[in-house]
């Protein structure tokens, strides 16, 4: 008799789709088969797996499945980029963006229903927080965009890069984070390279720590601020992992990587919050030893939203000085405005379980 709830093989890293196998009096060379028929060709029925035994084939179907996510809306931008709002299976959804551009196509993925921080600037941050992604949901999202946007086969691959910069702290999902990036990287999976894979975090510090020695990607520092003060108010979680800690651990994050290797620090520019030419020059000595590109990042306004928009010619500004003092700035061209794509914009449908509604209504009363 089948069992009631079915084994998502989405969630089994190469490894540990080994061990499933293992326990199941299996040779481990059945996992690389199926790996690469999941990952490789998009497959979704053991039917269709022609290597594999149709006694294996008939098994696996029995206890197992290959359960992607259900698009709920799909939106494609006038700038080419597409949003798709998937729905998991109970009932809340989340945001998944690609972003395509000559030579390159960035795909950005969510790794929890809502966010457990609290950025004021952001607008997942005002949806609340549910839970934690499953590392099935997390790569499905690569899984599902990869099948949709089939290249042409004389073509380099569509999604050449993946970073981890949609809804939630990728640091707060450690382990399941970890195991979708690896299947990112696998080389019977998606074979990303190492420096096609970024993960961008707020700063929680002791994950951070953890993460060098557990797997090699890019890595993005949500920063915002030049100075604790007002990263205090803009990132919350500044107060329990301040910037002279997150830039500790962005040194020894760097340790005995290659000198081109930077990290990116990703800078919201808010005006008249943190565009001022002091900001630039405190960031350009906060950041003076520090191996990093800075990437300045026009703010994305949502509904409510008590923040606007840097000029372009404050940008402008706020860039040179930085240029000035030696640092390597960009930046970054807002894509996918008018579906709520860009940077900051991502507000999936979530039953918010953090009563956040009620939090950023007090933060607002005493602004005002």
């Amino acid at each position: 008799m089948a069992q009631d709830k079915k084994i998502n093989l989405l969630d089994f890293t190469s490894d540990k789709l080994k061990a499933f196998f293992l326990d199941r009096g299996e040779k481990p060379f059945r996992a690389t088969q199926i790996i690469k028929w999941i990952h490789q060709h998009g497959v979704s029925s053991f039917d269709d797996m022609t290597n594999v035994s149709k006694a294996l084939r008939a098994e696996l179907a029995e206890i197992s499945e290959i359960k992607s996510l259900e698009i709920a809306i799909d939106d494609e931008s006038t700038d080419g980029t597409r949003k798709w709002l998937l729905r998991l299976e109970d009932g809340n959804c989340i945001e998944t963006v690609f972003i395509p551009e000559d030579g390159r196509g960035t795909l950005c993925v969510s790794s929890q229903v809502g966010c457990a921080l609290d950025c004021t600037f952001c607008s997942t941050a005002r949806q609340g927080f549910n839970r934690n992604l499953t590392v099935g949901e997390i790569i499905g999202q690569v899984w599902l965009a990869k099948n949709i946007l089939q290249p042409d086969p004389e073509t380099d691959r569509v999604i050449s890069n993946v970073v981890m910069m949609g809804m939630g702290e990728p640091l707060l999902n450690y382990n399941n984070v970890i195991d979708a990036m690896t299947l990112m990287l696998d080389d019977n999976a998606y074979g990303l390279s190492k420096r096609r894979v970024t993960l961008s975090t707020s700063g929680v510090v002791p994950a951070l720590d953890r993460l060098r020695d557990e797997i090699e990607v890019s890595l993005a520092i949500s920063l915002h601020a030049p100075n604790n003060a007002l990263r205090d108010q803009l990132v919350p979680v500044n107060r329990k992992y301040p910037i002279e800690k997150l830039l500790e651990s962005c040194i020894k994050f760097m340790d005995g990587k290659a000198a081109r290797e930077r990290i990116t620090i990703e800078y919201v520019m808010l005006h008249n919050v943190n565009d001022s030419d002091e900001n630039a020059r405190e960031l350009a000595v906060l950041l003076k030893d520090v191996p990093v590109k800075v990437n300045l990042i026009p703010f994305n306004p949502f509904p409510e939203t008590r923040y606007t928009r840097s000029s372009n010619n404050r940008i402008r500004r706020f860039a040179d000085i930085l240029i000035d003092a030696g640092l390597v700035v960009m930046t970054r061209k807002t894509r996918g405005e008018d579906i709520d794509a860009a940077c900051g914009q991502l507000a999936g449908d979530i039953n918010d379980k953090s009563r956040r509604d009620i939090h950023f209504a007090r933060i607002e009363s005493t602004t005002q």
